[in-house]
């Protein structure tokens, strides 16, 4: 059985070949204090979370400087997850980050917007395809998210039919995952 991320990788690689204007990322990053988990508040539709709730997405940081990601969410067919990692694209480029869930498939994870205090970042594809927008608890202020779509809207991004995540999830005790 196909994962359900499993053509994400290849996607947002393609994605990154396009000849979209340059997104301008975070000019800060700290990867120690992006680490942990982090809730998907909305999302541009996607194949690969089509019908995902519950979606949350972990990181950790290895000894080397590289990035383990483990993803999940509650589908149809009950709890899915994928582990993938990561890199930092170019270090003068700190928001730039490469993803893959299915090597030697990489794709663009661009920090576009990041709180001050690592509470919420918004996260797109140099395509305008994939935008997430992301905060560390399962709920987020409206107006900091139509802020967050406000200025995706003004990278390119179309968020007209961005999908608002629910986290009214299943037990921690149920979760079985695929």
């Amino acid at each position: 059985m196909k994962s359900w991320f499993s053509w994400a990788s290849m996607l947002l690689f393609l994605s990154a070949c396009s000849g979209s204007k340059p997104l301008a990322t975070v000019v800060e990053l700290d990867l120690q204090r992006y680490a942990g988990v982090w809730y998907e508040i909305e999302r541009l539709p996607n194949s690969f979370e089509k019908g995902l709730s519950c979606v949350q997405a972990s990181y950790a940081l290895n000894p080397d400087g590289s990035i383990v990601v483990e993803n999940h969410g509650y589908g149809p067919k009950g709890w899915k997850k994928v582990k993938g990692s990561a890199v930092q694209k170019e270090f003068e480029k700190p928001g730039e980050i490469k993803v893959t869930f299915y090597w030697p498939f990489y794709g663009d994870y661009f920090i576009l917007e990041l709180d001050k205090e690592y509470q919420y970042a918004l996260v797109g594809s140099p395509s305008r395809k994939y935008l997430w927008i992301l905060a560390r608890q399962p709920e987020m202020p409206e107006e900091r998210i139509m802020a967050l779509k406000q200025k995706a809207q003004s990278l390119g991004f179309d968020t007209s039919t961005m999908e608002r995540i629910s986290h009214q999830c299943p037990d921690e005790e149920e979760k079985e995952i695929n």
